[in-house]
């Protein structure tokens, strides 16, 4: 029986050959014609060594079945998004792993307007095509429809610079971390035409045997390299991507990290201040900082399940102006609704701009009202047995309970939420209080003993 272990919720991933190769990717393009009816597709490829392999492959799928294919070649996630909408096409592919480990690789697909094809939206169906074997496995030349290579992003560029308001930039030192992932080109351009703004690259040639580790600083062992080049360039903050840039990372002058918690409040203050009394929405995991922002600002916040096509479908329906996740995925209404690694900085750039503020002073205050514990992974056998232990042991303790993803359960000065990964067998663990970062110690101390089975009383 054929392997399609590579097809996950929300998108296509696996080990390069042994869960994907260029027979599968012939196929997925062939069966997203079938199943899609798409007859104009925008194809683009991070830098991983083995893209332009299973993009070729891809192309020849759609094209065998009569597709037209706009290839844009390397580009970042948030551009297929861009060129899917800005070309008028049926659907897009992006062939990426994102910020998995060298060796992977997958595919991102979308529909018109750049609306996410998940397991209930399309990507099954695809999933079954191939199954069934009703299509050839053979990637045969491309006879069928045309390729148009398309490389040019001058239109996409000038899409980014209409969210920020030029004249009010003031020299600032920034510095731009790719980290050898796709951000680099455009980086590139955008330094170019954001004077007087003043950029420090470093690490910003795609390469896919990643010198300097696989981008990805949601890892904390990958934020130290970007943290200590803000520190040597003087910078006035910082910003590091993950491969396919669909999410970006700020450091402030002094190099710390600042959590995406903060920037989704941050970010709505100030689409709220363009948007005034917009909706915007948030993922359950943290919420008291986002929610005491909004509101502050005139907004209505909106709680959504976590992951990008929740985020995306429930952004559409509330015609939200803008949704982040704590993970550093930020949603825009005008851009198609989709998340871009581009625009939030672009943003805060702005703002320190605009107020003269630094980033740690625009955050250090919301950080210290609502201290958080970050994301903690725990790797078990079940996830949903721990989760309905741990529910058990707080129940008797009268909590606010909401199960909109995993559990969230809210107490008068602290919260968590305890959900399964979407991709991997892991818990994911978000603690939070009001003002007491020892309190969040505690917490996670006591949550992580239940999760292992050893309930420890709260002291």
């Amino acid at each position: 029986m054929r392997d399609l272990s590579c097809f996950m919720a929300y998108d296509i991933r696996g080990k390069v050959p042994e869960q994907l190769d260029a027979d599968l990717a012939g196929d997925i393009g062939r069966a997203f014609v079938a199943e899609m009816g798409a007859r104009r597709v925008v194809v683009g490829r991070d830098m991983r060594l083995e893209s332009p392999m299973l993009a070729d492959a891809l192309i020849r799928g759609l094209t065998a079945s009569g597709a037209e294919v706009v290839d844009i070649g390397l580009c970042g996630t948030e551009e297929v998004y861009f060129g899917t909408v800005h070309q008028g096409a049926d659907g897009g592919i992006m062939v990426t792993a994102s910020h998995n480990p060298k060796g992977y690789n997958g595919m991102k697909l979308v529909r018109e307007g750049a609306r996410p094809i998940s397991g209930d939206s399309g990507l099954l169906g695809i999933r079954e095509r191939i199954a069934s074997g009703s299509l050839s496995t053979r990637t045969g030349p491309a006879t069928g429809g045309p390729v148009h290579v398309d490389a040019d992003k001058t239109a996409y560029i000038e899409h980014l610079l209409g969210y920020v308001d030029r004249t009010a930039l003031r020299r600032l030192k920034i510095v731009a971390d790719p980290g050898n992932g796709a951000a680099g080109p455009v980086m590139q351009r955008l330094a170019e035409r954001l004077a007087p703004l003043e950029f420090a690259l470093v690490n910003e040639q795609p390469d896919g045997n990643f010198p300097n580790g696989v981008p990805n600083p949601l890892l904390r062992e990958r934020r130290a390299a970007t943290a200590a080049a803000v520190v040597e360039h003087g910078a006035d903050f910082g910003i590091a991507w993950d491969g396919d840039f669909d999410r970006c990372f700020l450091f402030d002058a002094g190099g710390r990290f600042i959590e995406g918690y903060y920037l989704v409040g941050l970010l709505a203050e100030m689409m709220l201040a363009k948007h005034p009394g917009a909706k915007i929405l948030h993922d359950p995991r943290l919420t008291w900082n986002t929610i005491d922002q909004v509101r502050s600002a005139g907004g209505v916040p909106v709680q959504s399940k976590t992951g990008h096509a929740f985020m995306k479908e429930r952004l559409r329906l509330e015609d939200a102006v803008y949704g982040g996740e704590m993970s550093a995925h930020h949603y825009f209404r005008d851009f198609a609704y989709c998340d871009s690694g581009m625009i939030p900085w672009l943003l805060v750039a702005e703002l320190i701009s605009r107020t003269g503020r630094p980033l740690a002073d625009l955050v250090d205050a919301r950080m210290a009202a609502y201290p958080c514990s970050g994301e903690i992974n725990y790797r078990v056998p079940a996830v949903a047995p721990v989760i309905e232990r741990v529910l058990a042991y707080y129940q008797p303790k009268n909590p606010v309970v909401d199960r909109t993803d995993g559990i969230s359960l809210e107490f008068p000065e602290w919260r968590f939420n305890l959900r399964g990964s979407n991709t991997e067998p892991l818990l994911r663990l978000n603690v939070e209080t009001r003002g007491d970062a020892a309190e969040v110690e505690r917490r996670v101390a006591e949550i992580a003993a239940l999760i292992a089975g050893n309930p420890r009383p709260t002291q």
